[in-house]
């Protein structure tokens, strides 16, 4: 096994270990978005198998050791009933997965894969609130430690994109690849200024780091708290 494993070797590493008991292995995420921002975004990955069991974790050792020594995440593992049975549980990750993604190996797992329109729907009112409940939470906790404060924004916006990306499919709206553009496209949708997170968007692209240079006073910090408050307001009108 090579030291080094690229998105374009995986596939046949992970092929060759597994042989008939890989069902698909796919890339998914801002690597298969085409917004993937080096050393800030992570490289995504889903392996669907016939069973999950020691002989399975034993062949993929070496994979999976040369994979995350490259700096990736260790794929997520479902067997291939649990793909075609948890829709229901994970209706955001699916349909977003589903727009966005590569085939590195095996067969294409989708055929016969539906997810509910209210499922979606719940799904995104619950984690809105639950991560405007929490985004609060920290922000008493850090209000006098700004640094702190910058990185519990940016480690929360990937999961609040995602959100953004499913309410826009939900509204039946065309749902932009890159974070300015979506942004975009959700506050004109919920009403928001989508230039009040500049500093967060041109992060998210590649930019500089986020600092709040005004400390929590930084307009940031409220305009932030504001998008995911109204995100949640707009979702729980949502029917």
């Amino acid at each position: 096994m090579a030291a080094q494993l690229t998105i374009d070797t995986l596939g046949d590493a992970v092929s060759r270990a597994l042989g008939p008991r890989l069902v698909s292995l796919l890339l998914y995420g801002s690597a298969a978005r085409g917004t993937h921002v080096p050393k800030r975004s992570d490289v995504n990955t889903l392996l669907i198998c016939d069973a999950v069991d020691g002989a399975l974790f034993d062949a993929l050792v070496p994979v999976v050791r040369a994979w995350t020594k490259s700096g990736h995440p260790a794929p997520l593992i479902l067997t291939e009933r649990e793909w075609r049975e948890s829709a229901d549980a994970f209706p955001i990750e699916y349909e977003d997965m589903r727009d966005a993604h590569r085939l590195l190996a095996g067969r294409d797992p989708w055929p016969g894969v539906r997810v509910e329109r209210d499922h979606v729907r719940r799904q995104v009112e619950h984690e809105l609130m639950g991560k405007l409940v929490r985004l609060r939470q920290a922000y008493g906790a850090m209000w006098a430690e700004p640094k702190r404060l910058a990185g519990v924004i940016v480690g929360s916006a990937p999961g609040f994109f995602t959100m953004l990306r499913a309410l826009l499919r939900l509204a039946g709206k065309p749902v932009p690849a890159r974070p300015e553009a979506l942004v975009g496209a959700a506050a004109t949708l919920i009403g928001i200024a989508a230039g009040d997170l500049t500093p967060l968007i041109r992060h998210a692209e590649g930019g500089p780091a986020l600092k709040l240079e005004g400390g929590a006073r930084d307009p940031l910090v409220a305009a932030y708290l504001t998008a995911v408050a109204r995100t949640a307001e707009y979702v729980n009108q949502l029917k």
